[in-house]
């Protein structure tokens, strides 16, 4: 979670890494400038409301952050996103938009890589939600739901039902009910950690 100008500049930082967006030379940072890629205006507004919401919510501040949320739902409804703030950790990819619906009380770790039809939530009417480890890569239409863990360095494929915790790292995960089908060097999917 964002608590500092630090945390805020480095978050933005390891987001624009994963999603790949580094325009050298005058003629990409103008195509850049121009047409920016969507995702990476959501989460850039996502990181500035974390920092604001955190770090800076007292006085007049507290008018520029009803601004940033009304930007940010504006852009999430654009893009088919239900995703709150605090949720994810640095180096966040979201790879197309479309829907995704996260609750709010889930928590992803760093270098999250995530396509669209993602839904992570609670189950059965009870308030806890997933907690999800570090460098993990959400395949198109993957459900996780429940008071459940995923740890670190899993990859969780396509369609799958998650709907009870994983401990074992570097695992692929995947069916329904989702089970682990195999082993994953996850640098080899999240290319940028």
């Amino acid at each position: 979670m964002i608590q500092s100008k630090k945390d805020y500049i480095y978050y933005l930082k390891q987001d624009k890494k994963a999603l790949g967006i580094n325009p050298v030379g005058f003629e990409a940072k103008l195509i850049h400038y121009l047409s920016p890629n969507p995702i990476w205006v959501f989460q850039k507004t996502m990181r500035k409301l974390e920092y604001y919401n955190n770090c800076r919510s007292k006085g007049l501040n507290k008018l520029f952050i009803a601004y940033l949320r009304y930007r940010f739902k504006k852009i999430s409804i654009k893009l088919g996103f239900s995703i709150p703030i605090n949720v994810f950790g640095p180096g966040l990819s979201i790879v197309h938009y479309g829907t995704i619906v996260v609750n709010r009380r889930s928590k992803v770790g760093a270098n999250c890589r995530m396509h669209a039809c993602v839904n992570i939530g609670a189950s059965g009417g009870s308030i806890l939600a997933p907690q999800i480890g570090d460098n993990v890569y959400i395949a198109p239409g993957a459900k996780i739901y429940g008071d459940i863990s995923i740890a670190s360095n899993t990859a969780i494929g396509a369609n799958a039902v998650v709907n009870k915790s994983f401990k074992d790292e570097n695992t692929v995960l995947a069916g329904v009910p989702a089970k682990v089908i195999g082993d994953v060097d996850i640098k080899k999917i999240i290319k940028h950690i």
